[in-house]
């Protein structure tokens, strides 16, 4: 073998130690839910989320996003959604929640797939690997919302929802949560624009439209936060007081289905439990 061919071989034995090894292909089949980074999905072997008879408050979302979950694991006709509203009311906790009721009902039918926010512009990709896979899938992104300027991303939202070329496939749902219903953000100064003064508004709100599902969450009543109390509390047998409760929320400066279960985290310790 010549010098040059003995240091040619050398260099690519090298380079192939030093290369990492292709990451194995993800199993689309065996795990109820994944995160996708734009590069690749991470299996999460278990859904953290309550049981749906623990979310108390939002009877009415509940139903609503719980029978059309179910729908979709079942291969029915079913909505992409909108979850938007007040934060700490419970929109990601009660889409998980949904997800494993689902996944309990049709075992293996139906996976949750949260894709960052960063990798919002390698969605496409995804739904083309997800639509080869004989499996239910809801993509969350959670907690969404397009900075002012941004054109890039209400446009993808747009293409994903209503059938263009990026467009998800039939077995896959979209299920998007924002604290606020426009997703972009909004002005006043859009209401005075004397060039077509209504159009930069309706075109963001058409973002929400574009859902077949948009489920508001309101501010927490002082009724609902101590029945969201009372209920966690009843179920880990922790024993508390309306009045603490209440103080406690007054301390946090909100009510909100998140700070019941801060307090209820919290009656845990005092009394030496785990949740």
């Amino acid at each position: 073998m010549s010098d040059t061919a003995a240091l040619l071989e050398r260099i690519a034995t090298a380079l192939e130690r030093l290369a990492p090894a292709d990451a194995a292909e993800t199993n689309w089949l065996s795990h109820p839910a994944y995160v996708w980074d734009g590069a690749g999905a991470r299996a999460v072997s278990r859904i953290e989320a309550p049981a749906l008879d623990l979310l108390r408050g939002i009877d009415a979302q509940k139903c609503v996003v719980a029978e059309n979950v179910a729908r979709h694991a079942a291969g029915h006709a079913a909505h992409d959604m909108l979850l938007w509203g007040s934060r700490g009311m419970g929109k990601s906790a009660l889409l998980r929640s949904s997800v494993v009721a689902a996944d309990a009902q049709y075992p293996g039918a139906i996976a949750l797939v949260q894709v960052a926010l960063e990798a919002l512009n390698a969605v496409a990709g995804l739904f083309g690997t997800l639509g080869r896979v004989d499996r239910r899938f809801m993509v969350f992104i959670d907690d969404l919302g397009f900075e002012e300027g941004d054109g890039n991303g209400p446009r993808l939202l747009r293409s994903w929802l209503e059938g263009g070329v990026e467009s998800r496939p039939g077995n896959v749902r979209l299920a998007v949560t924002s604290n606020r219903r426009a997703i972009v953000p909004r002005h006043l100064s859009e209401q005075d624009d004397p060039i077509n003064p209504r159009d930069a508004v309706d075109d963001r709100l058409a973002l929400a439209d574009r859902f077949g599902l948009s489920v508001g969450f309101h501010n927490c009543s002082q009724d609902d936060y101590l029945a969201i109390i009372a209920g966690y509390a009843g179920h880990y047998s922790l024993e508390w007081e309306p009045g603490d409760a209440l103080e406690w929320a007054k301390r946090r400066g909100a009510r909100s289905g998140r700070v019941a279960w801060q307090y209820v985290n919290e009656l845990a310790g005092r009394a030496g439990r785990a949740l």
